[in-house]
């Protein structure tokens, strides 16, 4: 369990701060302000909301529940924000929140995966928690390129290494 357990956490630290972040931040450089809080409709959300219900999430579920941080949330807001915060300024707000995990993560234990901890209005383990926290940045990251790619009409690249022929 020990190797298995510190493979997830190593794993999930490289997915937020190596993977994830990157992209987002690669999108949130080419748009402008109009862009980053532009939405299809009142339903939807602009890329600004999501970066700062990320930040949200990930202060909450990690910061918080996995590395005992008080709970200071206040998720409506995340999504009700209007006043247009800067790109650069959106970014740096949720690469110090992903430092912060980065962190908490850091000092957890493997054998402490298995542990119940009250996030949200539930009992989950840390596992669940951390296991939470990647799959709903993977989700947002995926809103954000698509928004990115639909606002630009750019191939951003992400994956342009999957493109070269293999040597023959």
């Amino acid at each position: 369990m020990t190797a298995t357990g510190q493979a997830f956490l190593d794993q999930s630290r490289k997915y937020l701060l190596g993977d994830f972040l990157p992209r987002i931040t690669s999108c949130v450089g080419r748009l402008s302000e109009d862009d980053i809080w532009w939405r299809p409709n009142a339903a939807s959300n602009s890329i600004g909301n999501l970066l700062l219900h990320l930040s949200g999430n990930v202060r909450q579920w990690i910061v918080s529940g996995v590395g005992g941080a008080p709970d200071e949330r206040d998720r409506p807001r995340e999504f009700a924000e209007r006043a247009r915060i800067p790109g650069p300024e959106l970014i740096a707000r949720l690469t110090a929140t992903l430092e912060e995990a980065d962190r908490a993560l850091a000092a957890v234990a493997p054998e402490a995966l298995v542990e119940t901890r009250h996030i949200q209005g539930s009992d989950v383990t840390v596992l669940e928690a951390i296991y939470h926290v990647v799959e709903h940045f993977s989700m947002h990251t995926g809103q954000i390129t698509y928004i990115t790619k639909l606002r630009t009409g750019a191939d951003l690249g992400f994956y342009r290494h999957l493109s070269v022929p293999a040597p023959q």
